[in-house]
This record gives C-alpha cells, sequence and structure tokens, in this order.
C-alpha cells in the first residue's frame, strides 16, 4: 500500500493490499501451515514464478500482514508468519474457501490438482 494514494473507498484500499492472484493463496498456506519457507510456497503454487513470489511475499511484509524472520546459517533460511493483522484475515479467506466449495459442488466442477 502507498500512503500518498487516494483511495474512493475501503473496499479499494483492502483490494489493494490482499487482492490479486497471489496474495490470498500464499496468506491462506501460511494460515494452515502456521509457518512457511519460500522453497513450500513454491511447491504449493507450482504456476508462481520465483520473481513473482519474491515480489508478493515482500509486498505482504510491507504491509505487515506476514513476518519474515531470516536464520544466520548457510544456506539461509527463511520463514514467513503470520502478524496480528494477517491472522485477522484468515477468517475472510476461509469464507471464500466454503463459498469457493460450494460453488465448485453445485456446478459440478472437480477439477483440482489438491485439496487443502
Amino acid at each position: 500500500m502507498k500512503k500518498d494514494k487516494q483511495y474512493n473507498c475501503y473496499f479499494e484500499l483492502t483490494l489493494d493490499i490482499v487482492g490479486g492472484k497471489w496474495k490470498p493463496i500464499i496468506l491462506y498456506y501460511i494460515s494452515i501451515n502456521k509457518v512457511a519457507r519460500h522453497s513450500e510456497l513454491k511447491r504449493f503454487i507450482p504456476s508462481i514464478n520465483e520473481r513473482m513470489l519474491t515480489r508478493q511475499l515482500r509486498e505482504l511484509e510491507e504491509d505487515k500482514l506476514i513476518n519474515r524472520k531470516v536464520y544466520p546459517v548457510v544456506p539461509p533460511k527463511v520463514e514467513y508468519t503470520l502478524t496480528e493483522h494477517g491472522e485477522t484475515l484468515i477468517p475472510i479467506l476461509e469464507s471464500l474457501v466454503k463459498w469457493g466449495t460450494s460453488y465448485a459442488n453445485s456446478i459440478g466442477f472437480n477439477n483440482f490438482k489438491m485439496e487443502i
């Protein structure tokens, strides 16, 4: 989020922070596992490229939705966890999953690589 940006409403602000294709998936995965590493996220979201994953993680960290902890070891070990603000999004994401499940069932769609 850019603090000097002008928003028309809170919904627009919210979508600016957590909208897009990848951020909700990243947040949801971290919420399920409590802690996630870059390589785990990449395995969970194989269609995201390295650059985009890194960018999305940085933005989520800048917006204070995730914490990034770097361990001083070789090779470097980095773990991501949700912040308090990030945790408050989880019920909303779970509602979206529930809605998606209901919708998929109602139209007979069941073409998933994996379900969580």
